[in-house]
C-alpha cells in the first residue's frame, strides 16, 4: 500500500493534552488496486466491484472501488496514529460518499470535537473527513479512550 504521511509523528497524546477544536495532522493514502482488492479480501467482502474491473463496469463503474471496511480501518489508522499506542478506539461512526478508485488519494483531516471522562474512561471524539479528487469519500466521528498524562 503506496502512502504518504504529512507531518505525521510518532505520538503518545494523553487525556491532558488535548484540547476541544485541535486539529490531528492530516494523511494523505494514495488509492491503489491492490489496497482495494487486498482490504476486501481481508473482511471477506467478496462483492465483484471490490476486485473485478470488468464486472465494475458492467454494473456502471468506472473501475473497483474500496469496501466500507477498509475505509473504517483507514479511519481507525489515522486516529490511532493520532493518539499513539495507548489509545483505544471505542466507536468508528462513518458514512461514505465519493468512491475511492484505483489511481486517487484519499486526504484524511480531523478535529477533536468533544472530551469526557466517563465511566472511569478518558474519552476523546474527534470528527474525520476524508476527501478524494471527487469529494467526500468519509466522513465520521470516532472515540478514542485515552490515557492520563
Amino acid at each position: 500500500m503506496s502512502q504518504t504521511v504529512v507531518n505525521q509523528t510518532a505520538n503518545r497524546v494523553s487525556f491532558d493534552q488535548v484540547e476541544v477544536g485541535q486539529k490531528l495532522p492530516e494523511l494523505i493514502i494514495d488509492v491503489t488496486a491492490e489496497q482495494i482488492v487486498a482490504g476486501a479480501m481481508a473482511s471477506r467482502d467478496y462483492q465483484d466491484v471490490h476486485h473485478d474491473k470488468e464486472k465494475a463496469q458492467a454494473l456502471g463503474s468506472p473501475d473497483i472501488f474500496m469496501n466500507i471496511l477498509t475505509t473504517n480501518g483507514l479511519v481507525g489508522r489515522f486516529v490511532t496514529d493520532w493518539s499513539g499506542p495507548e489509545g483505544m478506539l471505542k466507536k468508528v461512526n462513518i458514512k461514505l460518499g465519493a468512491p475511492n478508485y484505483p489511481g486517487d488519494s484519499m486526504r484524511l483531516v480531523g478535529k477533536v470535537t468533544e472530551k469526557q471522562q466517563k465511566d472511569d474512561q478518558n474519552l476523546v471524539e474527534v470528527s474525520v473527513i476524508g476527501k478524494n479528487s471527487m469529494g467526500s469519500h468519509v466522513t465520521g466521528t470516532v472515540l478514542v479512550a485515552l490515557p492520563l498524562a
